[in-house]
């Protein structure tokens, strides 16, 4: 506990880089995996190919991902450009069966008597589809955050600054109270990152919490 205090300015400075790491590749990979996702909710020829296409993406192991990148982007190894692009590509096959499914869970009765009212293409995606998709969207959300603060971690490895820094740093120094709070920051920041999405996902629901006020 006194070396997490003695060092705590460089644990919350770690945990910044290391939430920006996460973070911005989450909505990254939703602005990319959105048109996905609706092209294969639409498309039932496209279906198959895009999910398993994008689905494969994450088998790519993250170390040979952060290592191969920098000469494909011309980047040297610690630019954080190549873990926000790694993390980027995790996040959209993760997020495109999640958004595919989203759209696919509207009710096509809900989706019928909106273009009856003369919604048809985006506007019907804007204003119909993908307000009622939000609480499927969070969910896959949720699991990509946790996911992305998991795996950022592995850059470490190379040398990247963030949480994953004590927990090499510790097992190299056999110091398991640094490996501990490594981990358990790293647990931390995925709450926080949870409870974000949960929130933001319960505000543009307006319709969810009227209905669990009234159960």
């Amino acid at each position: 506990m006194s070396w997490a205090l003695d060092h705590l300015g460089e644990i919350l400075s770690r945990a910044g880089q290391h939430a920006w790491l996460a973070g911005i590749p989450l909505v990254l990979g939703l602005l990319i995996a959105l048109p996905l996702g609706w092209l294969a909710a639409r498309k039932a020829w496209l279906k198959g190919p895009l999910l398993s296409g994008t689905g494969l993406l994450y088998t790519i192991p993250s170390l040979a991902l952060f290592i191969l990148l920098p000469s494909i982007l011309k980047r040297g190894i610690l630019d954080p450009v190549n873990v926000i692009v790694a993390m980027t590509i995790y996040t959209v096959a993760l997020l495109t069966r999640t958004v595919a499914d989203a759209l696919s869970s509207v009710d096509p009765s809900t989706r019928a008597a909106a273009t009856a009212m003369g919604y048809g293409g985006f506007a019907r995606f804007r204003a119909v589809d993908l307000p009622l998709a939000v609480p499927v969207l969070a969910a896959g959300l949720r699991v990509a955050a946790v996911s992305n603060v998991s795996i950022v971690s592995v850059a470490s490895l190379i040398g990247v600054n963030q949480l994953g820094y004590f927990l090499t740093n510790g097992y190299a120094r056999s110091f398991a109270t640094e490996v501990w709070v490594g981990i358990i920051a790293c647990v931390a920041l995925a709450v926080v990152f949870d409870v974000a999405i949960h929130g933001i996902a319960r505000l543009l629901t307006p319709w969810a919490r009227a209905a669990e006020a009234r159960s």
